[in-house]
């Protein structure tokens, strides 16, 4: 029993480490955002509704993107395209399946309905 412990524990804890050294996914939040940018730091945020068909075909390719290691350093912020109204207007977004890109602070890139994991990957390095 203490093996399977140990074996776990130890399972666990690689776990943990491999996966801070990827790009985090993470519902959309204003202050951590906000401390991004101020810092500089990459970012994506994706506007997405569960009712869209377009999402329900993005949102694999970005979790794949999200653990890729090329894209380890960009934040991936997840943004309820129905709650998200004041960000929606803020970032003048229209439509849900959206990703708007931040580099050095700034919008870099923005794209609308990509659906090819290429496509999206070329957007998202964009950020670094």
């Amino acid at each position: 029993m203490l093996k399977v412990t140990r074996r776990y524990l130890l399972a666990s804890s690689l776990l943990l480490v491999v996966s801070a050294a990827f790009a985090s996914e993470q519902p959309f939040n204003q202050a951590q955002f906000d401390r991004l940018n101020a810092d500089g730091k990459p970012n994506v945020v994706y506007f997405h509704a569960t009712w869209c068909p377009t999402c329900k075909v993005q949102q694999p390719i970005v979790d794949r993107l999200a653990v890729s290691p090329e894209m380890k350093d960009i934040t991936i912020f997840v943004a309820d395209y129905d709650k998200e109204v004041a960000l929606k207007r803020a970032m003048k977004v229209s439509q849900q399946s959206t990703f708007v890109v931040f580099k050095g602070g700034r919008e870099v890139a923005r794209s609308t309905g990509q659906t090819r994991e290429q496509d999206i990957r070329n957007t998202f390095a964009k950020a670094l």
